[in-house]
C-alpha cells in the first residue's frame, strides 16, 4: 500500500501535489466537444491567481458561497476559499429560489460564485442579497457592476504580488467548510467543518482505502461526500479527476473517460444492476450467465481469476477499466455487491455522514463486507449507545473528523454533541469482526402495538430485490378502527401490468423467512417515482 503523507492543512496538501507531480494531469472534462486536460501545475497557478484577485478585493478572510453545476470553475473556486483565511458554503443547486437566499444570508456569505445558470436568478433578487458584496459568474467573460467574471479574475491575478493570499491561514479547528443539510426529513442545518476535520478525512480515509488511475466525478459538488472522499481524496493520491457535466450522461462519460473506479450512491449501483439483470432477461441469457459466474468463482478459488474474461461484454458498458464502485449514502444491498463483484466490478460501501467530514467507517477492497459498512477510520472511536437484545442502537463517534457543531444554533448542537460523543440518529450495531452494520435512522424507526421496533430499511432493501419494483417505502398504517399498527409498503412500478394483489403475493414471498410481526399486510401502488433528495435519497 502507498504511503499517505499527513497533510495540516490543504495549502500544504496543494503545495506537495504541485511539487512531487507538477506535470500529472489533474482534471479532465468536456470543453466543447474536445477533452481538455490541466495539470496539476496550471490548476495550482489559477489557485494562486484567483486567491490573489479574492485578497485584494478584500475577500481573503470571508464566508464565499457556491452553486452551480458541477464543472472546473467549481472546484477552482472551492479549493482556492479553502487554502485561504475564509470559509467555503457549498449550496445545492437544486434548492428552489427562496431557499437559496436563505442559506446566503445565514451562512453570512459576502460573495458568491455561481454558474450561468444561477447568474440570471441572482440579478432578479440582488436586493435581498445586501450582505453580498460580489458575485462571480464561471460563464461571464467580462465584469458587468457587481457580477464579476471567474476568467477575468484569474487574470488579473496574475499580474498580482502572491504573498498576500500565501499569507492567509485558518485555525485549524475554527469554522473552514459549512454545509447545510436537511437530510430526508428536516430543515437545513449548517455543518461546521474545521480544516483539521477535512483533512484528518481525507488523510485517515486513504490510509483505510487507496484509489488510483483515473476517476469519474459524478455525485453533486455540494455534498461532502463528493467534496472530499473523491475531490480532495484525488489531489492527495495523486488521482486524474474526469468530470461528468450531466446526470443523463454518465454512461456516456464511462466509455469516453474509461476510469478505474467511480463515486456513487446505492441508488446509482441499485439502478446499473437492474438494468443488467434486465437486459440478461430479455436475452434470455441467464442460464448462460449463472454457469460463467460458477465457473468464475471455481476458478478463484484456484487463484485464477478470469471475470474480466467472461464478462468483458458488460464491463465494456462502464467503459472497460473500471475496477471499482465506492458506494456511500446509504447501505449496500448483500445481493447487488455479490452481484457487482461476480462480475469483476466490486462495489465497496463504508458509512458516513456530513457531521462527521462525511466519514465514519469504510470497506478494505482485500477484506469487502456487503452486510457491513466496514471498519472505523484509525482517528476515531465508537459505541452503540443503549443498545437492545441484539445489540442494536443508536451509532456514537469520537474523533478527528467530528463536527464543531451546527452554524448558529447551540440548541441543535447540544441535541447531538454530548461530551464530546456525535449522536449519529443512525441505528447499528458493531459485529464480530468490528465492523459497522447499518439497521437504520432513528427517525425512521416504527414502534408496533406489541411492542416491536421495526427498521423500514431492512424490509425496503428486500422487497427492491424483487426485479419489476423500483421504489418501495415501508411504513405503519392503522386498522379500519384506527388501533392496531401493521406495515404496509408503497411501491413504484415502472412497467405496465401488476396489480395490488399479485405485488403483495411477491413481497410476502420475499419475506417469507422472517417473523411474523415483520410481514407486509398491504400494497399501495403509485403512479409518479418518490420525491428524492440531491443524493437520491427518497423524502419520507
Amino acid at each position: 500500500m502507498k504511503t499517505i503523507p499527513k497533510i495540516s492543512s490543504i495549502r500544504e496538501m496543494m503545495t506537495l501535489a504541485v511539487k512531487d507531480r507538477p506535470d500529472a494531469v489533474a482534471y479532465e472534462f468536456d470543453e466543447g466537444g474536445e477533452i481538455r486536460r490541466v495539470t496539476v501545475k496550471e490548476f495550482y497557478e489559477s489557485l494562486e491567481n484567483l486567491g490573489a484577485a479574492l485578497t485584494e478585493r478584500g475577500y481573503g478572510k470571508s464566508h464565499i458561497a457556491c452553486i452551480g453545476e458541477n464543472s472546473y470553475p467549481w472546484i477552482q473556486a472551492f479549493v482556492t476559499v479553502l487554502m485561504s483565511g475564509g470559509v467555503f458554503v457549498p449550496i445545492d443547486k437544486e434548492l428552489p429560489t427562496d431557499n437559496i437566499l436563505f442559506l446566503i444570508h445565514d451562512s453570512d456569505s459576502e460573495v458568491v460564485f455561481c454558474s450561468s445558470t444561477y447568474e440570471e436568478r441572482l440579478r432578479e433578487h440582488r436586493a435581498e442579497l445586501s450582505n453580498v458584496k460580489c458575485f462571480i459568474s464561471f460563464g461571464r467573460e467580462e465584469h458587468d457592476g457587481d457580477f464579476l467574471s471567474l476568467k477575468k479574475l484569474i487574470e488579473e491575478g496574475a499580474a498580482l504580488d502572491k504573498s498576500a493570499y500565501d499569507a492567509l491561514k485558518s485555525d485549524e479547528n475554527e469554522l473552514k467548510y459549512l454545509v447545510y443539510t436537511s437530510g430526508t426529513t428536516g430543515v437545513a442545518k449548517g455543518v461546521m467543518l474545521t480544516e483539521h476535520n477535512i483533512v484528518s478525512g481525507v488523510y485517515y480515509g486513504l490510509k483505510c482505502s487507496q484509489i488510483h488511475g483515473r476517476g469519474l466525478s459524478v455525485l453533486p459538488y455540494n455534498h461532502t461526500y463528493e467534496a472530499v472522499c473523491d475531490i480532495l481524496v484525488s489531489l492527495h493520491a495523486g488521482v486524474t479527476l474526469c468530470i461528468n457535466d450531466a446526470i443523463k450522461n454518465v454512461q456516456k462519460n464511462l466509455k469516453r473517460f474509461q476510469p478505474n473506479h467511480i463515486y456513487l450512491v446505492p441508488a446509482f449501483s441499485d439502478h446499473f444492476y437492474k438494468v443488467i439483470q434486465n437486459s440478461i432477461r430479455k436475452q434470455g441469457k441467464e442460464k448462460q450467465f449463472a454457469k460463467a459466474v460458477k465457473l468464475s468463482q471455481s476458478l478463484r478459488k484456484v487463484g485464477i481469476d478470469l471475470r474480466r474474461v467472461f464478462f468483458k461484454s458488460i464491463l465494456s458498458e462502464f467503459g472497460g477499466k473500471l475496477e471499482r464502485i465506492v458506494c456511500g449514502g446509504a447501505p449496500i444491498r448483500p445481493e447487488v455487491g455479490a452481484f457487482f463483484d461476480s462480475i469483476g466490478m466490486p462495489l465497496t460501501g463504508g458509512y458516513g455522514i456530513t457531521e462527521c467530514s462525511p466519514l465514519v467507517s469504510v470497506n478494505d477492497p482485500k477484506s469487502n463486507n456487503f452486510s457491513s459498512a466496514g471498519r472505523k477510520l484509525e482517528c476515531l472511536e465508537w459505541k452503540i449507545d443503549e443498545p437492545d437484545s441484539n445489540g442494536i442502537g443508536e451509532i456514537c463517534v469520537k474523533g478527528d473528523v467530528v463536527m464543531k457543531g451546527y452554524y448558529r444554533r447551540p440548541d441543535l448542537t447540544a441535541e447531538v454533541l454530548k461530551d464530546g460523543w456525535f449522536y449519529t440518529g443512525d441505528y447499528g450495531f458493531i459485529n464480530d469482526k468490528n465492523e459497522i452494520v447499518i439497521t437504520g435512522r432513528k427517525k425512521n424507526i416504527i414502534i408496533l402495538s406489541n411492542g416491536k421496533n421495526i427498521y423500514p430499511e431492512e424490509l425496503e432493501e428486500k422487497i427492491a430485490n424483487i426485479p419489476y419494483i423500483n421504489e418501495v417505502v415501508v411504513r405503519a398504517s392503522k386498522n379500519d378502527f384506527g388501533e392496531d399498527l401493521f406495515l404496509s409498503s408503497e411501491v413504484y412500478i415502472e412497467e405496465e401490468g401488476h396489480n395490488e394483489k399479485g405485488v403483495l403475493a411477491d413481497i410476502r414471498k420475499r419475506l417469507s423467512e422472517l417473523p411474523s410481526y415483520k410481514q407486509i399486510k398491504n400494497v399501495i401502488l403509485r403512479a409518479t417515482p418518490f420525491a428524492k433528495t440531491t443524493t437520491n435519497k427518497i423524502k419520507r
